[in-house]
């Protein structure tokens, strides 16, 4: 069985996309020249012009290993805003707290945190992923605000952003404000794709009904929970300077720094809203590599050359595929350790018209078609992904990817109109 006639389908992709404004640019990821956006973090811009927020103040900091300053960076080390807030006369630093994968970024996904000492500043560091997911009893009683500066990666999936939330809650419940250190959205702003979490799928890899490519930051994210989703918290973002929806993170001058053992480049950051959804799969990621993780799905069982010609057909906007082979070492998920796999490696050519939810989708569909037999789902960790069970069900059935998708448009329609008055960037 073969794909759809690709005149056939080039039709069906595109009327599947999310209508947003802004002209498209030629964007190559990994490409840097000299005319990448300037772009201020929240911690510099905070420490500029917005001290007030926190002067004088104990504060806490939930951060990791990518809260850097970019002033610092341009001029060689970065450096951290762990640093640069223990270091400022009029800051009063006294406590830090630690998400997913810990302070220093080095930890695997699902593996608790530790509370801790920072070795630098010898700080009390409390972990938010261990036996809670929140800042725990007493921890906040001594602050006057509390701050959180990581770096996101613009998919549903990724924990950080829930860790906010929960940091938010608590900070609410302590009456202290809470201030958002904002970065940039790595894989842009003005591209929302996929669907929509269904309340009942909640969980940490799902909190609210976001879809699989939300296009926001942080901070607006924070915006968003605050008014949309009842966060009740006295709030306070401090805005990137020199980003818009348009910047991918390589048209900024900012250094990639990767936000956690298996995010090593934006190439991957932008192929993960798709290729997470086979982690609820018996399939490898690229854990166990050095920089192919989330952008490469195999098997020892997969028909390399096979696929790629597959999915090639279907004339994918903005992507192409390759037939790839490797061995993970020590794969954080477990899978086919120190075993030859092989498979598909996605490129986005385009990234400004790419959609990995959509090639996610149609992966999911061909692969599960082609494996027969070998194929298994993590049922449970899928459907908490994919936000519904509905995917997995009409996997199973054969459905095509019309009706995989159906009701996706609507409901990404619904969501650009909510986040619509919490964007702050143009």
């Amino acid at each position: 069985m073969k794909p759809q006639s690709s005149f056939a389908v080039i039709l069906v992709l595109q009327s599947l996309l999310v209508p947003v404004a802004g002209a498209a640019q030629d964007v190559r990821l990994g490409e840097r020249t000299a005319t990448n956006a300037e772009v201020l973090p929240g911690v510099d811009v905070l420490l500029r012009d917005s001290l007030h927020l926190v002067e004088g103040r104990r504060v806490g900091l939930v951060t990791n290993h990518t809260g850097i300053s970019a002033v610092e960076s341009r001029g060689g080390a970065a450096v951290s805003s762990i640093d640069l807030l223990w270091e400022h006369p009029d800051v009063h630093l006294v406590a830090l707290f630690s998400p997913e994968h810990g302070i220093r970024g080095d930890a695997e996904p699902g593996v608790l945190v530790d509370d801790g000492l920072d070795e630098h500043t010898g700080l009390p560091v409390h972990s938010l992923y261990g036996e809670s997911r929140r800042p725990p009893a007493g921890s906040l009683d001594e602050l006057d605000a509390l701050l959180f500066d990581i770096q996101d990666v613009g998919a549903r999936y990724y924990t950080y952003v829930y860790t906010m939330a929960l940091a938010m809650e608590e900070a609410g419940r302590a009456g202290i404000p809470f201030v958002v250190l904002d970065r940039p959205n790595p894989i842009g702003g003005r591209l929302v794709q996929g669907n929509v979490l269904d309340p009942e799928f909640s969980s940490f890899v799902g909190m609210y009904p976001l879809p699989m490519r939300h296009g926001m930051t942080p901070g607006e994210l924070a915006l968003l929970f605050q008014g949309a989703y009842d966060v009740e918290v006295d709030l306070h973002v401090v805005p990137v300077e020199g980003w818009t929806r348009e910047h991918f993170f390589t048209d900024t001058d900012l250094p990639w720094v990767p936000p956690s053992p298996n995010m090593p480049s934006v190439d991957s950051a932008l192929h993960y809203p798709g290729t997470c959804l086979f982690e609820g799969t018996n399939l490898s990621v690229g854990r166990g590599t050095d920089d192919l993780a989330f952008q490469v799905v195999a098997a020892p069982w997969l028909p390399a050359e096979r696929l790629a010609q597959i999915m090639n057909e279907y004339q994918i906007p903005g992507a192409y595929f390759e037939a790839v082979t490797f061995t993970p070492s020590e794969p954080g998920d477990g899978k086919f350790d120190g075993v030859e796999v092989e498979g598909v490696r996605l490129i986005a050519d385009h990234p400004e018209v790419y959609d990995p939810t959509l090639v996610g989708v149609l992966l999911l569909k061909e692969i599960r078609r082609i494996a027969g037999h070998d194929w298994q789902w993590r049922a449970s960790h899928f459907d908490r992904l994919a936000g519904t069970d509905r995917l997995r069900d009409g996997i199973d059935r054969g459905l095509d990817v019309q009706e995989l998708r159906t009701g996706w448009i609507a409901e990404l329609q619904e969501f650009l109109e909510l986040r619509e008055p919490f964007l702050l960037y143009p």
